[in-house]
């Protein structure tokens, strides 16, 4: 991974980003946060490596060319050779919460925060700290990089938006609740649910706030987008439909014996997949918010499912990583991975790689 030299250098690989189809680099793998990989896997995945750690995996990891990019509770960032698991570096953020959000890796940086409230701006060579950013509440929001701009929520109530090549602050602006999301983006806009029951819509370019939307209940889960379609599930047990083009409420989804939707939904083909609390993943029809499936794990989901193909894969607190049928909901593949599993799978290159709270960092793919 080479360093840009200068801004110039910078932005162009940023405006490079969006060829590399096949990396991971970010939660949900793209800005859209729809959770569909580009990258396939074998019908029957099998363990090609795993590290262990002192401290929980809840971080959500980047695949980005050779490397896997994953932060942990140790209040480190870690970097593994995706070929055989072997740590290319670490890098202490300093503080003493440890690290819940997913890194977003372009065009050689990693941009992650701590849950000591501090953004990192790291070298994805090296680790090194290039900057670094404070706000004033804890960050578990994933980043998502736009062109020359980062964005992250914050539990101070606000989403930030910096500059890529040296932190400075370009815009924030104020919600009335912790943002707990990663920022999804569309065609200049960017879309954050919060604690305030709001869905913002806000340009990116001068943060000026452009629409609201009533989530009709508190929101943990982060926006994905699909067409014209945004879906995010609420704390009040709905999983919503969103016309983002119009600001307007399109459906809502309310499930028998539902627990709040904490997890993020994703946009496939066939319908939209989401997970929540009450062990069940549904699949949910994307133009009439209609059930397709639903499938039973032995505890809550807070996994967000990834759609590969045909197939779904999540993880559960149960202590294992289902690979689900898209259409059917049939099971076709679990592996159990000894403890729960609230971080999401990542997929790229062939490869699954997923985090559990004990530690432990697998890589499923084929020999």
């Amino acid at each position: 991974m080479p360093q840009p030299r200068g801004l110039l250098g910078l932005l162009g690989l940023l405006a490079c980003a969006p060829l590399l189809l096949a990396d991971w680099p970010s939660f949900r793998g793209n800005p859209l946060q729809d959770g569909v990989a580009q990258s396939q896997l074998p019908e029957q995945l099998v363990e090609l490596w795993r590290v262990t750690k002192k401290d929980s995996f809840e971080s959500t990891a980047a695949i980005v060319g050779p490397h896997v990019i994953v932060g942990c509770l140790d209040n480190s960032v870690y970097c593994f050779r995706l070929a055989d698991g072997q740590e290319v570096w670490a890098a202490s953020t300093g503080g003493t919460n440890g690290i819940k959000a997913s890194p977003a890796v372009v065009a050689g940086r990693v941009f992650v925060g701590d849950q000591d409230g501090v953004f990192h701006c790291l070298s994805a060579e090296t680790g090194k700290k290039i900057w670094s950013q404070t706000t004033e509440g804890e960050i578990t929001s994933s980043a998502v990089v736009v062109g020359d701009r980062v964005l992250v929520g914050s539990y101070d109530e606000h989403l930030y938006c910096f500059q890529a090549a040296d932190g400075k602050l370009l815009w924030k602006v104020k919600t009335d609740g912790p943002i707990n999301c990663s920022p999804a983006v569309v065609e200049g806009r960017t879309f954050v649910a919060g604690c305030d029951s709001t869905l913002r819509i806000i340009e990116v370019a001068t943060g000026k706030e452009l629409g609201q939307v009533d989530l009709k209940g508190q929101a943990g889960a982060s926006p994905a987008i699909a067409g014209d379609l945004l879906f995010v599930g609420n704390m009040d047990r709905t999983f919503l439909a969103i016309d983002w083009r119009q600001a307007a409420f399109r459906w809502g989804f309310d499930p028998a014996r539902a627990s709040p939707f904490s997890p993020s939904g994703g946009g496939g083909p066939a319908g939209v997949v989401g997970g929540g609390p009450g062990r069940r993943i549904h699949a949910i029809d994307r133009q009439t918010g209609m059930e397709r499936w639903t499938f039973q794990t032995r505890q809550r989901v807070e996994s967000s499912p990834v759609i590969v193909g045909q197939r779904v894969y999540c993880g559960s607190s149960d202590g294992t990583l289902y690979g689900l049928n898209l259409k059917t909901g049939k099971q076709e593949w679990a592996q159990p991975l000894g403890s729960a599993v609230t971080a999401s799978p990542s997929i790229a290159q062939g490869r699954l790689v997923i985090g559990t709270v004990d530690g432990l960092l697998f890589c499923f793919g084929s020999r």
